[in-house]
């Protein structure tokens, strides 16, 4: 065996470049999977074990007024082992020399009465202490990001309004909750827009008129309990107090953003990494069936000699080992790299006590393993007919091809040239050769595609959510619904040119045994300000007598236009309504469903009642109008569109433009090490071919012609079969991503395509470049000496 180990150093020498390439391609692959998978793992870590510490509830219920009793009967609830009410409040925050406004998550913490269920870890500071207040002023402790973000420290001051009287919190300390792990409005990060403030629960209790009541309470569950069986028992027993339906952690914001950013993550740490793997096996293949091609009478005499087929696999499969071998170890550290840079960029959304990267031994020895089985199929797939020949057999060369015209010489038409007749024929008569260089090129234009995507489509959901959709420059929402003639106090202040209401009801569908929550959006009949847009940017109407609906919705009801559905209302006196499914809409954002506010309210019962008020505001007037709402007692908060889309450019535009890079960096891997390997085969098989011209007058430009042309004609045809295929990829990716939350719209702009093609051709160009350089250098003498 020492004889076919130096053999293996001697082809590697020979095979050096091309074993980088594919070294390359493989560390690709593998360092996408490792540094995915061992950044959601870390996540995932993180947040069990920061969930664990803190005791994370498994249940939530907001009610208006509850008496502590209240708490007490439900822990009788079967499967409920732990009860935490607490008072809390949402407040209007301004923050000093900040004009953005803020909305402010106040929690009650009873010092005698440590947290039992979600409970704060400190960070800096200290508590607030019972008996501190100060007139107006209140102790608080304010999330982390939030302080952070607006640089603030203990000492600082924030005014509140609370209930519709000023007040001051004074920051004491900053902490972190297993409750508020992403920070943000609507679905959205948003370090700055969102705080959570900590105050001693009778002060908070006192401030709000909730004395010996709760407004909130966390339930913890046996393993064995039924949660849907808790969740309607416990949003009944809370009914008469005003509740809102009782939730479990999947509609609880925070873990709902997290397990949705670990799933995606999950998906694309699958798919890409099975795709470059794919290609690495694939130039394995052709490196060595070229190889084995080439030494067939060197394996026969192997063979002849004794040799087993088993041990000439194995000097093949030694032969590759280096190759993915080395890959594996470039994948590991690339992995690491960018495991790391990915945790980075998670610990600015999400927040945890401890976040620490770690790529677990488990995960590496897959990507061992997933390394392993490329080189097999990738070798042995290439070896197995030359080494299944008797000796005699493969002694022999093999049979010559039965060649003839090309099909393209045989259509109807002009003469081809000699170089292109002859390039020509090269293809068709290797068409797996073919086959397999023009799909690995076209895959580095898809993948270059799905890496750019991203930002056509968050341009696509800017301009529909944010320009077609929502066209006033300020949202109000209010505590209570009220007259919408509220909307003629909001017209007046300075600045304000239109006010269109609207209202939001949080409600159950209901379509046979198919049950599902969502929203309920009523609009104007004409809608101006605020309207509903569909993936395709169509303004549709909402409902006249009956609903627009989702048509995700409608599907997971089973619905179609013209079938009534049961609307239970989860608020207020929880009425019960039939309505009838007038259209479905192809909407990008939730379950929800949209009619006429005046058909609503008839439905209801309820006299001209709105919760929300879009505004138009005159140039420059947004900080003044934001300023002025907050003087109005009813007004629970507003947000400026503004500072809501500066805010998501900010983090896609970063989030896009890393994603994009490292896509695009692996598609010029995999194209380089396609297009390098193909012409590198090519020059080796026509070594003889191209002396032979050499000798008889061609230039070197035309016999480069003769083989660089097969590559330009393969990137010809990649390239329009790449962009097909990264639509076709985008699309399925986006399929295994989707969530009822939000449908991700598949918007692919020309852009895109064209920096794929251009990515794919200027590796292309470069690849054949470095051929180029060794056909220059062919020694003629040498080549003519030998077929091979």
């Amino acid at each position: 065996m020492r004889a076919l180990d130096r053999k293996v150093l001697r082809d590697l020498r020979l095979l050096w470049s091309q074993a980088l390439t594919i070294a390359l391609v493989v560390a690709c692959g593998i360092g996408g999977f490792l540094a995915t998978l061992s950044a959601v793992d870390s996540l995932a870590r993180a947040r069990d074990d920061f969930y664990a510490s803190g005791r994370f509830a498994d249940v939530f219920a907001s009610v208006k007024r509850a008496p502590v009793a209240m708490a007490e009967r439900l822990l009788e609830i079967p499967g409920v082992i732990d009860a935490q009410p607490t008072v809390e409040a949402m407040a209007r925050i301004t923050v000093p020399g900040s004009a953005d406004p803020v909305i402010g998550q106040l929690i009650g913490l009873d010092a005698r009465s440590p947290q039992r269920l979600n409970r704060v870890q400190l960070r800096s500071g200290r508590w607030p202490e019972a008996g501190s207040r100060r007139g107006d002023e209140l102790e608080a402790v304010v999330t982390e990001s939030f302080a952070q973000a607006h640089a603030l420290r203990p000492g600082a001051a924030v005014a509140a309004l609370i209930d519709g009287k000023r007040r001051t919190l004074r920051i004491v300390g900053t902490a972190l909750s297993p409750e508020y792990i992403f920070g943000g409005l609507f679905g959205m990060p948003d370090l700055r827009a969102f705080g959570v403030f900590w105050l001693d629960h009778d002060e908070l209790a006192a401030a709000t008129d909730r004395v010996g009541a709760f407004t909130r309470v966390a339930l913890k569950l046996a393993p064995s309990a039924s949660l849907p069986f808790v969740l309607d028992e416990t949003t009944r027993q809370l009914a008469s107090q005003g509740g809102a339906p009782a939730h479990g952690r999947d509609e609880q914001p925070s873990h709902a953003m997290l397990d949705n950013e670990i799933r995606e993550q999950q998906v694309l740490g699958t798919v890409l990494p099975a795709i470059l793997l794919g290609v690495a096996s694939f130039l394995l293949h052709m490196v060595t069936a070229r190889l084995v091609a080439t030494q067939r009478e060197q394996v026969a005499a192997l063979k002849a000699l004794g040799y087993r087929n088993a041990w000439i696999a194995l000097h093949y499969l030694k032969l590759v080992t280096p190759m993915v071998l080395g890959g594996f170890v470039m994948g590991l550290l690339l992995g690491h790299w960018m495991g790391r840079q990915l945790t980075g960029l998670y610990a600015e959304f999400f927040r945890f006590p401890s976040f620490r990267y770690q790529l677990s031994p488990a995960l590496a020895l897959t990507g061992l393993g997933l390394v392993a089985t490329t080189a097999v199929l990738g070798t042995l797939t290439a070896v197995s007919a030359t080494v299944r020949l008797a000796p005699a057999e493969a002694m022999r060369p093999p049979a010559p091809g039965r060649y003839r015209r090309a099909l393209l010489e045989r259509l109807p038409g002009p003469r081809l040239s000699p170089q292109l007749r002859m390039i020509v024929r090269n293809l068709e008569r290797r068409p797996l050769r073919a086959a397999v260089t023009i799909g690995g090129m076209a895959v580095a234009v898809a993948i270059v595609i799905m890496g750019h995507f991203v930002r056509d489509a968050m341009a696509a959901i800017i301009d529909t959510q944010f320009n077609l959709g929502m066209r006033g420059d300020i949202i109000v929402w209010t505590t209570e619904p009220v007259d919408a003639a509220a909307a003629r106090e909001l017209a007046r202040l300075p600045g304000v040119l239109q006010v269109e209401p609207g209202r939001r009801l949080e409600v159950r569908f209901s379509h046979g045994a198919r049950r599902e929550k969502g929203l309920l959006d009523a609009y104007p009949p004409v809608q101006q300000l605020q309207r509903v847009v569909d993936v395709d940017q169509l303004v549709r109407p909402p409902g006249r007598h009956g609903l627009l609906m989702t048509d995700r919705l409608a599907d997971k009801l089973g619905l179609v236009p013209g079938d009534t559905v049961t609307v239970e209302v989860r608020e207020g006196r929880r009425e019960v309504l039939t309505l009838v499914l007038e259209r479905t809409v192809r909407d990008m954002m939730g379950l929800n469903a949209f009619i006429e506010r005046g058909t609503l309210n008839r439905a209801l019962g309820d006299g001209d009642l709105a919760n929300f008020f879009s505004l138009r505001t005159g140039a420059g007037a947004v900080d003044a109008v934001l300023r002025a709402t907050q003087e109005l007692p009813k007004v629970a908060g507003a947000f400026s569109k503004a500072t809501l889309l500066r805010n998501l450019q900010e983090v896609s535009a970063r989030n896009v433009l890393i994603m994009g890079s490292i896509l695009t960096a692996f598609a010029a891997v995999i194209a380089v090490g396609v297009v390098y390997n193909n012409a590198r085969i090519a020059l080796a098989e026509r070594t003889w071919e191209l002396a032979s011209l050499r000798v008889l007058g061609f230039t070197r430009g035309e016999v480069s012609v003769l083989l660089l042309g097969e590559l330009a004609i393969g990137i010809a045809i990649a390239l329009p079969l790449g962009m097909a295929l990264g639509w076709g990829l985008t699309h399925g990716v986006v399929h295994l991503m989707r969530s009822d939350q939000f449908m991700f719209p598949v918007v692919i702009q020309a852009r895109t395509y064209a920096w794929a093609a251009l990515c794919v051709v200027a590796a292309g160009v470069a690849s054949a470049l470095v051929v180029r350089r060794r056909i220059d250098r062919l020694d003629m003498v040498a080549a003519l000496k030998t077929r091979e």
